[in-house]
Parts: C-alpha cells; structure tokens; sequence
C-alpha cells in the first residue's frame, strides 16, 4: 500500500532527475565554445604559436587570445567569429597565426581552431 508521501517522494525524484537531464543537455553556448577553444590552445604540449614571426608558449597565446577577444568582442557573437575575426591572424600584419608543433609541423591556427569547434559542438550534443 502506498502513502500520500512516498507517491510524493518519487514524484519529487523524478521530476528532480528530469530537470537535472534538461539542465545538462541545455546547449553550450558561444562563450563556452570560445573559452572551450582557448583553453584548447592552453593544453598544446610542446607546442609553440607563431604570431608575427615570433613563437609563444600556449600560456602566453592565452593571455593574448583572452585581452583580443575582450578587445574586440562587440564584433564576436560567434565562436566562429572568434575565430575568424581573433585567433587566426594578425591584425597588424595580416600574417596568419601558426601552431608550431614539436615535431616541426606548422598548422594554420584558424585550420587547429575550427576542426577544435568541430569537436566541442559534436561533444556538446553527444551529451545526455
């Protein structure tokens, strides 16, 4: 025989799990996504990004990329245009951003950054 109170309780429970389960599956927004991707650039090992012709360890690109995203953000709705508009060139050479690698391999930042976006958005939507 069920009480008034245990029906409450695991109605209570339910409605609880099933809040919980839309509050985690809410989209990620764009400033996550761009956080997300700075971030990304922080974990780089032994890597360098090129900007200007001069090479930078990941802590100091992050700090850069934080102060141009917080400099230009009236233009960054998106991170695409974070992207775009921020991390993959310069604005006073026009000279593209690189990713130097240990081994030698240069990649463009804006190619490193988008296929980053790429896997935030196909995370994001695999989440429960």
């Amino acid at each position: 025989m069920k009480t008034a109170g245990m029906v409450v309780c695991v109605w209570m429970l339910a409605l609880a799990s099933t809040s919980s389960a839309i509050a985690q599956s809410a989209p990620i927004s764009e400033k996550q996504k761009i956080e997300a991707l700075i971030a990304g650039i922080g974990r780089l090992q032994d890597a360098k990004i090129v900007r200007n012709g001069w090479s930078y360890d990941p802590s100091t690109a992050v700090r850069f990329l934080h102060g141009k995203w917080t400099a230009n953000e009236s233009e960054i709705k998106t991170a695409r245009d974070f992207i775009d508009k921020v991390a993959s060139f310069s604005g006073t050479s026009g000279k593209p951003y690189l990713i130097r690698f240990k081994d030698g391999r240069e990649l463009p930042s804006r190619e490193f950054l988008l296929a980053e976006l790429k896997k935030i958005e196909a995370s994001a939507l695999s989440l429960p």
